[in-house]
């Protein structure tokens, strides 16, 4: 069955066969690995953001690369791909990924033997002169899954990086990483925030600062909100700067998204007009920056807070030299109005 048969009506939001995973999947890591390079390229982000945002992309990366060991061969259950503005799987299914793994020490008592199942499958191929049954394949794709998917590694809901010193000339003295996947959006976001540290002792003070980091900033809001409820709860840090990273929608003929790119991208494959596997990357940046300083609270508990800059907003749009020509043709509006002209990265071409 080549990729000319994948059919992705408006109206599904799952994905159901070995050919629709594989092709998924393959879309999603070049996308990705096409947007790391650009974004260092482009100094979207600096050298130390960069290796934090390559971290957590390749999270994703893996987390999708289990999703489809786990349903390709699977009958009862369907990948279930973002409806609202994404692009990328819907948020429960790394919830279901991660509870799953918690159980595998029951699943892998449980799993057929591995020479057993080559047996079975020699004897198929070569005796037999026969197709492996889709049960076997479902057996043999269940003990990889549970015997090589690590939890650690799933893109949780919350996903803290450390303290280390910020670069040479920045702003502040330290910088710290997270990301999180939002759960109304189903996208992740990454988030940078530089800060110094009035206190006498870092290193005991880190997990109080991953805490309320963990707890004030583990979702989409004003960005100027987070910034305030981190700086209010957080007495012995001064944050300076904070960056915050949208990462899509992921822009393909599997989202199911009410997004104007979208739309011009399903409506061009639906005309046949570009290939199947055409897709773009929006990108979102958000920043705030503090001023001078304010004191709140009464006469026994004053504490000096931070004002904050009005949130400075730049959007990105990465696609291939043929989806941006067909994007200015068709969404002039937004491409007008990007933070720079759309980023150039490769066309995917995947063998029919």
């Amino acid at each position: 069955m080549s990729i000319d048969h994948i059919v992705t009506p408006l109206d599904s939001a799952h994905l159901d066969s070995k050919e629709q995973y594989v092709f998924y999947h393959k879309m999603v890591d070049f996308a990705l690995k096409e947007l790391i390079v650009s974004v260092q390229h482009h100094q979207i982000c600096t050298q130390k953001e960069v290796i934090f945002f390559k971290q957590y992309s390749d999270l994703l990366l893996y987390s999708i690369e289990a999703m489809r060991v786990k349903y390709m061969y699977d009958d009862e259950d369907n990948m279930k791909v973002d409806l609202t503005d994404s692009g990328f799987p819907n948020y429960l299914e790394f919830r279901y990924l991660f509870n799953d793994l918690s159980l595998r020490d029951n699943y892998i008592d449980k799993l057929k033997d591995v020479n057993e199942l080559q047996q079975e499958f020699l004897d198929q191929l070569l005796h037999k002169k026969e197709p492996v049954g889709k049960e076997k394949l479902f057996q043999a794709a269940s003990v990889v899954y549970y015997t090589s998917v690590e939890q650690k590694f799933i893109f949780n809901r919350f996903v803290q990086g450390k303290i280390i010193e910020a670069s040479e000339g920045m702003s502040a003295q330290y910088m710290t990483s997270w990301s999180f996947y939002d759960v109304s959006h189903n996208r992740p976001f990454i988030c940078f925030m530089y800060f110094d540290y009035e206190g006498k002792n870092m290193d005991g003070y880190k997990e109080t600062i991953y805490e309320v980091l963990k707890n004030s900033a583990d979702r989409n809001m004003a960005l100027e909100t987070m910034a305030y409820a981190i700086d209010r709860k957080l007495a012995d840090v001064k944050p300076k700067h904070i960056k915050r990273i949208d990462l899509g929608p992921f822009h393909n003929v599997f989202a199911k998204d009410e997004n104007v790119i979208t739309h011009a991208i399903l409506e061009s494959i639906g005309k046949k007009e570009i290939p199947l596997e055409s897709y773009a990357l929006s990108l979102k940046v958000d920043e705030v920056f503090s001023g001078s300083e304010f004191t709140e609270g009464g006469y026994f508990s004053k504490q000096t807070l931070q004002k904050w800059s009005h949130t400075i907003h730049q959007n990105y749009v990465f696609a291939p030299h043929r989806i941006i020509q067909l994007l200015y043709s068709k969404t002039p509006e937004i491409m007008n109005k990007l933070a720079k002209p759309p980023i150039q990265i490769s066309e995917l071409k995947i063998n029919k």
